[in-house]
């Protein structure tokens, strides 16, 4: 059972949410003469917080606002990283473009179509939205060049998924709510369902989603499978199989741990250790074992009983993934060891 913190955590502001307000801010330059001290927008849901602004630049027909970004207390790659907008007049409505850091879409399946930036649709309609405002409020027309920057963004996109899902160059311009919630992981399951709908677009009909690095490698090593195909899923078994449930895809591979992949088997779809427990009495019962009942992890329990363990394991999270995924989608299972060493298989 997960822990409450001791004071409520702070929430955070997204990337795009920070896109829409360095915008505002440029384009104050642009079509007044000055920068304002710090700037507020209004987000989808209706909240208007305000940023201060860490960088401004000008030029004869632009003028450029760098907004850092606050992720609250989430443990968000892009905390702390300078979102910049940089506005020039265009000709004809809102054009956006990726400057540095900010990746291209390169693959179908995405909100976003193939040559794009990686500016996501929510973030795009606050920025149109600002640049209606605004050309209304000073009598201007709305034709305005969007470039967005985030400088290093090229090296954090390669600790995202970015890569797998085929956005080159750079990070994405992301955000729904304009708001970031502490450990709401709703990017991560945000992330495992693009890489499904790139996995589809792609023709694919054999996807995995693993819990971790070595039960990735193992599954991947053992099928021959490309990067695309393997879906990072990490704890969150049941936001994969929900969505592939409605969004199928032929063949699906899960692999993970013997502890992990117990919890599947006994039911939880958040496999995470702050959320969900092994109950080493069901599993005595379930294995005719009474001596693991006292025992005090599931590696203890395995190194007890062995083979006979990971086949159940194995078996039993299979058959609670079909449970979920439903007739559409043909679900096998691998177990690994700590070594990655695949020690059970069902339902191949």
């Amino acid at each position: 059972m997960s822990r409450k913190p001791d004071q409520e955590l702070r929430r955070g502001w997204t990337t795009g949410a920070c896109a829409t307000a360095a915008t505002k801010a440029a384009l104050t330059r642009l079509w007044t003469g000055a920068f304002p001290e710090s700037v507020s927008i209004t987000l989808p849901k209706g909240e208007t917080p305000e940023f201060a602004l860490a960088h401004v630049a000008e030029g004869a027909h632009w003028a450029e606002v760098g907004i850092t970004k606050d992720a609250g207390d989430d443990p968000d790659v892009t905390h702390g990283a300078l979102i910049v907008a940089r506005v020039a007049q265009s000709q004809g409505g809102v054009v956006f473009r990726a400057g540095d850091g900010v990746g291209h879409v390169t693959k179908a399946g995405l909100p976003i179509p193939p040559g794009e930036p990686a500016i996501n649709p929510v973030p795009r309609e606050m920025m149109t939205a600002v640049v209606a405002e605004m050309a209304e409020a000073h009598g201007q027309t709305p034709d305005i060049e969007i470039t967005i920057s985030i400088p290093g963004g090229e090296a954090l996109a390669a600790k995202t998924w970015n890569p797998r899902l085929g956005i080159v160059g750079g990070l994405s311009v992301l955000g729904t709510t304009g708001v970031v919630r502490p450990f709401s992981c709703a990017a991560w399951i945000a992330s495992i369902h693009r890489g499904i709908d790139v996995a589809r677009a792609e023709g694919l009909d054999h996807v995995a989603g693993c819990t971790g690095a070595q039960s990735e490698r193992a599954v991947q090593s053992h099928y021959g499978l490309p990067d695309h195909a393997m879906l990072d899923m990490g704890d969150f078994a049941g936001g994969l199989m929900k969505y592939l449930a409605k969004h199928p895809v032929p063949r699906l591979t899960i692999g993970g741990g013997i502890a992990k992949l117990t919890k599947l088997a006994q039911g939880a779809l958040d496999l995470h250790s702050g959320r969900s427990q092994v109950d080493l009495r069901m599993l005595a019962s379930a294995l005719d074992a009474p001596e693991i009942a006292g025992m005090n992890t599931t590696l203890e329990a395995y190194e007890a009983l062995g083979t006979p363990m990971a086949a159940y394991v194995a078996k039993t999270a299979q058959a609670r993934a079909c449970a979920v995924v439903g007739r559409g989608v043909a679900v096998d299972v691998i177990v690994t060891d700590r070594q990655g060493q695949i020690i059970a298989q069902a339902g191949s």
